[in-house]
Parts: structure tokens; C-alpha cells; sequence
């Protein structure tokens, strides 16, 4: 027996009744023959954790743009946290990690330059609009590996594109990862914000902090806890109502105090109009876009469909550059 199909048989033998096994996959949108080592899901994750949209990732604004300090979360950090949340929780319900950790480090994957503001400006330019979560499905099926895509399984992709609070995956392991991905940023943003002198712990609610607890930490491992104790044994993933509904006033108290605050937020306005004329530019200049995306205009791609492509997929610092080298003189050179 080859060492893939004994680790399908493992899963079979300990995995929960409710979990995804990877032998019963749907499938890639093109077939392939099987790794003789890896389960599909496995070598799922490990393509994304390899492609280039991953690497960028680290590059790329969580909450504060441009931070001057060390420790504050990148788009790369948040996507471990949430990586390590959800398969502590898949471990514990004995469903399948591969397929959690697949969905969770590929969940942010079409995340623009300055986190949420960027967002906000390619779904005002682009006429069919954007959403991140939409963007990180077209990445892994149409960007990655110059126009290939990575040809991911259908659980993978389902569990990326479900992943917000709107909607819902159709796998346990998928609302894992959706519920994994609150916890990290409530838990982790709420860390940065008191790193920053944007708020104290004492600002907190009571109310919030006497069900969840009274530090971050705290915070983390009752959240990850009570949704071990509630899911076990169901065939679904839930939270007690009381758990849940300190966490979603949680979350609106980030909101309000932190995610429009303006010291968190103050250069926001700069980001956003930065990103404007870089999509005005480009539409105007497309022959400066790289080769790919030119090939993507040949093959009848609209035109500020795949302009948005190229901006969703720079780092801050690259936009940055291009919009110094497009739109601030150069300095005379001595010789």
C-alpha cells in the first residue's frame, strides 16, 4: 500500500463521522494523477503555503498601515493565527486539518494593499465591484502560476470563498476556519490596538469581559474552548449563546473604537486616494502592467477586471513605489 492511501485509511479509521475525508473530495475543476505521499487535501495546502500570493501576504496591512514597531500583525500573521485556532479545534473534534489549514492560510490570499481601505476603493473602480474573499477564489483558479492557477479541490476553494460572516462553507472544516478567523482578529487587534495607545484593557465592556475573560489570552482560550465543547459529537460547529454574544458585541465594539478610529485610521484617506490613481493610470497605461496581465487583456479579460488583479496583488510598499515613480518628481542626478 502506497503511504498516501495509508493515510486515507487513518483517516477513515480515526477521523469523526462528520469529518471530510480527502479520499471523498469532489475534486480539482482539472484532473491529475494522485501524489503517491500527500492526501489531496494536504497538497493543497502545500501549494498555497508556496505561491507567491502567500509570500506577499506578509507585506500587506492587517489594521494599522505602516506601523513603526515589530510586533504588529501583517496579513501573514493574522492567516497563521487563524491557522493555529482552527486546527487546534479540528484536532480536538478529530475532523480533517489538512483541509482547515488549506482553507485558513488560503482565506486572505486576495487581500489588496492597506487592508480593508483597499478593498473598499477596487469595489467603488471595478464595474462588477470586489470582495476579497472572491478574489482569493480567482487567485488560486486563475492568477497564481502565471494564469495555471494552483488547481485546488472543491472543499478548499468553498471554505475560502465562505468564509465571511455572510456566508456559510459547506464543510465543518470550512466553518472552522470561519469562525477561527473572528476569533484571531478580535483576539489579535485588540493586542495591537492597546500596543498602539489606541485604547486600554479597562476600556473594555464588562459585560464582554466578565464571559470571555479579562486579557486577550484569556479571551482566546475561552472562545477556542467553548467551541471544542459545544461542536462535540454534532455535525455542526457552534458556541454557547452566551459565548457567542459577547463575542459579536466583542467584534462591535472593535468596530466603533478601533477599526474607524481615527489615530488607528489616519492615513487611510492617503491610502485610498493613492489606489485611485494608480486604477486610473493603469487603465489609461495597461502596456505597464506586467506580461500576464496583458495576456489576460488579449484573451478578453475586461480591462478594469484585470487592472483591479494587479493592484489587489501589490504589497503596500509596491504601490507605494509605483505611485512615487508615476507621480513624484525624481531627483536630479549628479555625475
Amino acid at each position: 500500500m502506497i503511504v498516501r492511501e495509508q493515510m486515507e485509511l487513518l483517516e477513515r479509521t480515526y477521523l469523526s463521522p462528520f469529518a471530510t475525508l480527502s479520499e471523498n473530495s469532489k475534486g480539482r475543476d482539472s484532473k491529475e494523477e494522485e501524489c503517491d505521499i500527500r492526501p489531496v487535501f494536504q497538497r493543497d495546502r502545500d501549494r498555497i503555503l508556496h505561491c507567491k500570493s502567500f509570500r506577499r501576504l506578509k507585506h500587506k496591512t492587517q489594521v494599522f498601515l505602516s506601523p513603526k514597531g515589530d510586533h504588529y500583525r501583517t496579513r501573514l500573521t493574522h492567516t497563521l493565527e487563524v491557522s493555529q485556532n482552527a486546527r487546534t479545534i479540528a484536532k480536538a473534534l478529530r475532523l480533517n486539518e489538512d483541509l482547515v489549514e488549506a482553507i485558513a492560510l488560503g482565506h486572505d490570499l486576495g487581500h489588496t494593499p492597506f487592508g480593508h481601505a483597499g478593498e473598499a476603493v477596487l469595489n467603488e473602480v471595478c464595474a462588477g465591484g470586489f470582495k476579497h474573499n472572491e478574489q482569493s477564489v480567482r487567485i488560486v483558479e486563475k492568477l497564481e502560476r502565471e494564469g495555471k492557477g494552483l488547481n485546488l479541490t472543491w472543499e478548499v476553494r468553498d471554505g475560502i470563498l465562505n468564509h465571511q460572516t455572510s456566508c456559510m462553507p459547506s464543510t465543518l472544516e470550512g466553518k472552522i476556519v470561519r469562525l477561527s478567523d473572528k476569533i484571531a482578529y478580535i483576539h489579535h487587534d485588540i493586542d495591537d490596538a492597546i500596543r498602539a495607545h489606541v485604547m486600554t484593557e479597562e476600556e473594555i465592556p464588562a459585560e464582554y469581559r466578565e464571559v470571555l475573560g479579562m486579557s486577550s489570552r484569556v479571551r482566546l482560550d475561552t472562545l477556542v474552548h467553548d467551541i471544542i465543547i459545544q461542536s462535540q459529537g454534532k455535525n455542526e460547529i457552534c458556541m454557547s449563546k452566551d459565548v457567542e454574544a459577547a463575542m459579536q458585541g466583542l467584534r462591535k465594539f472593535m468596530f466603533y473604537h478601533v477599526y474607524t478610529n481615527p489615530k488607528a485610521k489616519g492615513e487611510e484617506a492617503k491610502a485610498k486616494e493613492m489606489l485611485e490613481r494608480l486604477f486610473s493610470y493603469y487603465m489609461e497605461h495597461p502596456e505597464l502592467m506586467p506580461e500576464q496581465y496583458l495576456k489576460m487583456l488579449d484573451q478578453g479579460e475586461c480591462k478594469d477586471r484585470v487592472v483591479g488583479d494587479y493592484i489587489a496583488g501589490m504589497t503596500d510598499q509596491y504601490a507605494i513605489g509605483k505611485f512615487q515613480e508615476y507621480f513624484m518628481p525624481k531627483s536630479w542626478q549628479v555625475y
